[in-house]
């Protein structure tokens, strides 16, 4: 197995009588993006400073690349720091920088880039985060919280370090741009490929992103693996917290949970075969996802996932059951439709999702895109597991609504 990057052995923080950290045990791997969920007030945040060096453990030891971090040299600490980039849960602009200046102060305090090739990428970083150009002479206290959110993660990012360290990254903003910023963190870490360490209480929502799942509680890593090992845990205290957690439904879409359209399906399956009865399952995809971030905007991506949602619930209504699969997937269970009705209903949401004006070419007049949405319909039979239906849906798919890029001086 690869060595781990950072590694916690028994770290214990107390503050006066209080036990905040309680021989804590954590791994995190170069390249995953790790996140630790918990309840408020749990030692998030102060985990994280441990990390970063911020605060020194009463005991136990921090490891980066095996090494402890109180034994490495003044040089070798620095130099790790330098990798390191930090979003603080309160942002933490300095209100008497402009956006602009917000942004480039890490350009200018680690690099000795020219100020031309600064502003030229700060521009460039103003664009990927949806931020108007007007914003950027502006002070943090003249723009909306979003708006700071978003200032905030272009600077930790501008640098494009190593390692990035996102203490509740998501606070304060509605689900829109709570998802898209998700996406973003998403995005840059494929493309970069730095190591993430995310605290966050965005639960289910940044699963969708996590390769890891850490979960603390009364100062203690009760849980420390994948996303789907997180939802098959059969540890009673594991699966009592993320019950807790959890909302009852997608504050984006509006759907149910993953989980809980999973033991649906799971319990109609069992119902289904012992009557010897069929139901229909339908995959939704939004395919070519990264090409819309990068082209169009996270927001107006996570607007189609919440255009789609709503149309489901529009054509479906209580005969269906969904939620969001992954990022880009929804997975509906029909366990009282035959078919026939469901491929019905699926083709007239393919003709209203058509009509829709985010699924019009001339809605994005200055980029090139093209993307679709695709549907694959399977039937459960005696004896099929789950994963075989969804696996069966997934290669049925066909495309139900197509957005294609029209070139300058073309018409739709």
């Amino acid at each position: 197995m690869t060595a781990p990057l950072i590694e916690l052995k028994n770290v214990t923080k107390r503050f006066g009588n209080h036990t905040v950290l309680d021989r804590l045990n954590l791994t995190v791997f170069e390249g995953d993006i790790t996140t630790i969920i918990g309840k408020s007030g749990g030692g998030k945040s102060v985990l994280l400073k441990h990390i970063i060096g911020l605060l020194r453990p009463d005991e136990g030891d921090i490891l980066i690349n095996n090494k402890r971090f109180k034994e490495m040299t003044r040089k070798e600490q620095t130099q790790f720091k330098r990798q390191t980039s930090y979003m603080f849960q309160n942002n933490a602009l300095f209100d008497s920088l402009t956006v602009f200046e917000n942004i480039a102060l890490p350009l200018r305090e680690k690099t000795r880039m020219r100020e031309d090739a600064i502003k030229s990428k700060v521009m460039a970083k103003i664009d990927q985060m949806e931020l108007s150009h007007e914003v950027i002479h502006k002070y943090p206290s003249q723009i909306s919280g979003g708006m700071q959110k978003r200032v905030a993660l272009a600077r930790a990012l501008i640098t494009e370090p190593k390692i990035i360290f996102f203490d509740e990254p998501t606070t304060g903003l509605d689900p829109l741009r709570k998802n898209a910023v998700l996406g973003m963190i998403s995005h840059y870490q494929k493309k970069i490929g730095f190591t993430a360490l995310l605290v966050s209480h965005d639960i289910p929502d940044v699963f969708f992103i996590s390769n890891r799942v850490a979960i603390i509680d009364n100062g203690r890593i009760i849980f420390q693996g994948k996303p789907i090992e997180l939802e098959q845990s059969e540890n009673p205290v594991v699966h009592d917290f993320i019950r807790g957690q959890i909302n009852l439904k997608d504050d984006l879409t509006g759907l149910n949970t993953k989980q809980e359209v999973m033991d649906l399906l799971n319990q109609e399956m069992d119902r289904a075969n012992r009557l010897q009865a069929n139901f229909p399952v339908i995959m939704f995809t939004i395919d070519n996802m990264t090409q819309i971030n990068k082209h169009v905007g996270y927001i107006t991506a996570q607007r189609i996932v919440q255009c789609l949602s709503t149309l489901l619930k529009e054509h479906f209504g209580a005969a269906g059951t969904s939620a969001r699969f992954s990022q880009n997937e929804i997975l509906m269970v029909l366990p009282h439709t035959d078919i026939k009705e469901a491929e019905k209903d699926l083709n007239e949401l393919a003709v209203d999702l058509q009509k829709q004006e985010i699924f019009q070419a001339k809605s994005y007049p200055k980029a090139c895109l093209s993307f679709s949405v695709s549907a694959g319909l399977s039937e459960t039979k005696q004896g099929t597991d789950t994963d075989s239906l969804i696996g069966q849906a997934l290669s049925n798919q066909k495309i139900i609504a197509h957005v294609e890029c029209i070139k300058q001086g073309e018409t739709a």
